[in-house]
């Protein structure tokens, strides 16, 4: 049978290696966290920079709107200067404006940005057809796979 003082014995006994396990799954533990930190600094600085292309794409859209409405804005005119299919003078400097921004691949052509107009058939008294301007910019990021693009519509009244 086991006395008090044998019982006092086994309880003092030093633990051994324990403390070495504690620090090992310590620095595991943090380093699983500072993965997870340095993955979420990548995905932030990938949505940021996402972010400035679209903000880039829309000043450009924009400034391509502006210098419609300074302009003629009958149909004809507004598709023989802007459209890109006819590659007129607007749309020329426009698409050089575009090819000096900071949006990556826009210089290619396999992403030039495309202008269309269709007409549209507005009310009124006479009724008046007004011109619908589609831009569309393209842009691939690095290490993207597929390119982006935003599209804004604009209504060119004569």
């Amino acid at each position: 049978m086991l006395t008090p003082v044998h019982i006092r014995a086994r309880r003092a006994r030093p633990q051994q290696g324990a403390t070495i396990i504690e620090v090992l799954v310590a620095l595991a533990i943090f380093a699983i966290g500072m993965l997870g930190i340095a993955g979420l600094y990548a995905t932030a600085v990938r949505q940021a920079s996402g972010a400035e292309y679209r903000t880039t794409a829309a000043m450009l859209a924009n400034d391509l709107i502006g210098r419609m409405w300074m302009s003629n804005r009958d149909a004809t005119a507004l598709q023989a200067n802007y459209g890109s299919g006819s590659s007129g003078a607007g749309y020329a400097s426009w698409r050089e404006a575009v090819s000096k921004s900071s949006l990556p691949g826009a210089s290619t052509s396999a992403l030039a940005p495309t202008v269309t107009f269709s007409t549209v058939s507005g009310g009124g008294t006479p009724p008046v057809s007004t011109s619908l301007a589609t831009i569309t910019i393209f842009w691939k990021a690095p290490g993207d796979a597929t390119a982006h693009q935003y599209v804004a519509l604009a209504q060119m009244k004569p």
